[in-house]
């Protein structure tokens, strides 16, 4: 029955947040017994632990043979981290944006969802694409940690309040203790996303929609639960840069490290791309990614009103797949409206309030 599976799928979506949580704490610890500083561990583990559960999901999707799911989870979760998340997180308060993001980490989001779309372009991703989309994360992640041993005292200070090694005495603090958590947390990583996305399945059946869909829409979102938290939390502390560095990275790490995974773990046949992504889905991520840069351009900020327009994008996003889905009669008028009417509105104000932004610096 449908609310057997819809029990699975919260128990999924809870394993792979007890996981993802055990796997950071486990790993961060033992990671900082042997030596490494809290600001290498915070740039490494901690982040890649909030994208665990995607890592989880689009492996686990590749082996039970939903290879749709695998990349439809990354697409729609980009998607959901730029407009869902940071329309929200706007919403809680304007999100100020740091110069780094826009000249150097915005950029590679946009590298990167640009070269996924020329990798899947032959309607596959091969197991050498995902090897190079793993020497990629590889190659970003050394380089961040080297970039960042360059950063003021006080920047380093920060990452050494928020991750410290366990005290003497503290149940955490034995390496039998944290091998224990990274462990645990593994195991339930797998079987969170073995019970996601069995149950993820079950819904497309019943529903009478694509598994495409549901890792765009259900699955994506899902998964992308940590950065929600993540980014609201920053943002009602007024830790708002923080709020949208955790999307943008979220996002590289997305695409460099779970389809490379994902790719990988197809072995020789390659990871399949369903033509209705790349007809459609990866461009929404991609302009979604373009979006990004006028916005931010604007002040260097993300105002209440564009945290509106981005959640309203979202809703609008959510509800094409649905009735394109079930081919209902009103698709093409609402295809209509949207290219036709909403998005020239969207691109002329953008483009004047940049011009504004411009003139003002100039003056």
């Amino acid at each position: 029955m449908l609310w057997i599976q819809f029990l699975w799928f919260l128990a999924g979506l809870a394993a792979l947040a007890i996981g993802a949580n055990l796997l950071v704490r486990g790993a961060s610890k033992l990671a900082l017994s042997v030596g490494l500083s809290p600001l290498v561990v915070g740039l490494t583990i901690v982040a890649f632990g909030t994208s665990a559960p995607e890592v989880a999901v689009s492996v686990g999707a590749v082996f039970d043979g939903q290879g749709d799911i695998a990349v439809g989870n990354v697409v729609g979760s980009n998607i959901f981290n730029v407009l869902f998340i940071l329309g929200a997180s706007a919403l809680v308060a304007p999100l100020v944006v740091h110069v780094q993001l826009i000249r150097q980490e915005i950029p590679v989001m946009l590298g990167a969802s640009a070269l996924l779309l020329v990798l899947a372009l032959d309607g596959s991703i091969r197991i050498w694409e995902g090897a190079f989309l793993l020497l990629l994360l590889l190659a970003y992640t050394s380089f961040l940690v080297v970039q960042s041993r360059r950063q003021s005292q006080s920047q380093s200070a920060q990452f050494d309040a928020e991750i410290r090694p366990a005290g003497p005495g503290a149940w955490d603090a034995r390496r039998a203790v944290q091998l224990g958590l990274i462990a645990v947390g593994l195991a339930l990583l797998v079987a969170g996303s073995d019970w996601l996305v069995g149950a993820s399945v079950a819904f497309a059946r019943a529903l009478g929609v694509s598994d495409v869909v549901i890792g765009l829409t259900i699955v994506a979102a899902g998964t992308s639960l940590p950065e929600v938290a993540t980014s609201l939390t920053a943002a009602l502390k007024g830790e708002r840069d923080i709020a949208v560095g955790n999307v943008v990275g979220s996002n590289i790490f997305n695409i460099l490290g779970c389809v490379g995974a994902s790719g990988l773990a197809a072995g020789a046949g390659g990871l399949a791309v369903a033509s209705s992504l790349l007809n459609f889905d990866i461009w929404v991520m991609l302009a979604v990614a373009l979006a990004c840069l006028p916005v931010l351009l604007t002040g260097r900020q993300i105002a209440r009103w564009e945290g509106a327009l981005f959640l309203g994008y979202y809703a609008a996003y959510v509800a094409y797949l649905i009735l394109a889905a079930q081919e209902h009669d009103a698709l093409g008028s609402f295809s209509a409206a949207t290219v036709g009417f909403v998005l020239p509105i969207t691109i002329v104000t953008l483009v004047v309030l940049w011009l504004k932004e411009e003139r003002v610096v100039s003056g």
